[in-house]
């Protein structure tokens, strides 16, 4: 299934795509996509209704983040093998985990606004992973069971924020809409294998980033198994996975966003986002 968001922000309705690419809402039927909402059990819900008989939603409104929210989100640095050559880093021993402010997220094709006194705001088209129960102790084996879906991140990035400014990489990750989420989030049985899926981002036209999950260093299972070892996950949370070669940073010289950019990225069967960037 196909789940969505669509409507003015703040106002965004829950919806789910039908067998005919028709947008049924489902507001008032079940809770908004976040924490719960977005639980195995809630998604098996959504999968039992009549969808004929829920209102169909023209189509063209503005699509809002898949998630209207979540309880943390986590990411995966240096998780492509290429991605940490270009920046002349080592290959992690384990997986590098970082957070993004949850008040980061936005809408897939909202426009992004380079953050005041940003100088080195960068692009990184990644796959998201949505966690559907809870995880603790989780072996690698059975950690894809408590996947709800994948949905596709930007993870925004000001790098002089991040690398040279000291602590933790959060603050170079957290500007508002530096993280545009969706335009849908894919219930994992329409994903059969995430380590086969294409990932690529256009700027201005031009193809920047081009690769797939298969180059990861750390797959799905690996890295939902290797968190809960030490935090318990909940449903709602969102992975983002790392992102390929091809970013603003590993460019010789380096190329950062500017005003007036424009930046198209899509995961294979996941979806496209389109921002237009802003001063």
């Amino acid at each position: 299934m196909k789940l969505m968001r669509i409507g003015p922000k703040g106002q965004e309705r829950p919806v789910v795509m039908d067998a005919n690419g028709g947008l049924r809402d489902l507001s008032g039927v079940v809770p908004d996509f976040a924490g719960a909402g977005v639980s195995l059990a809630a998604i098996d819900a959504i999968r039992a209704l009549d969808l004929t008989t829920l209102p169909e939603l023209p189509a063209g409104a503005r699509i809002g983040s898949c998630l209207a929210g979540v309880p943390n989100f986590y990411c995966i640095g240096l998780n492509y093998a290429r991605h940490a050559a270009e920046t002349g880093a080592r290959i992690p021993a384990e997986p590098i985990l970082f957070t993004k402010a949850v008040s980061s997220l936005s809408g897939p094709n909202d426009a992004v606004s380079i953050p005041p006194g940003s100088t080195k705001s960068d692009w990184e088209v990644e796959l998201g992973v949505v966690i559907g129960a809870p995880c603790w102790q989780l072996s690698e084996a059975d950690a894809l069971s408590r996947v709800a879906g994948y949905c596709v991140v930007n993870d925004l990035s000001e790098r002089e924020w991040q690398m040279e400014r000291g602590g933790q990489w959060i603050k170079g990750k957290s500007a508002p809409g530096f993280g545009p989420c969706g335009p849908w989030l894919v219930t994992a049985d329409d994903v059969p294998d995430p380590q086969a899926l294409a990932l690529s981002l256009d700027l201005n036209g031009a193809r920047v980033q081009d690769s797939d999950t298969s180059d990861m260093i750390f797959g799905v299972a690996q890295i939902v198994s290797y968190l809960s070892k030490f935090m318990e996950l909940l449903p709602g949370d969102l992975i983002s996975t790392g992102t390929p070669s091809g970013v603003g940073l590993g460019m010789k010289p380096p190329r950062f966003l500017r005003a007036g950019d424009t930046m198209a990225l899509r995961v294979e069967g996941l979806g496209e986002q389109r921002q237009d960037v802003v001063a």
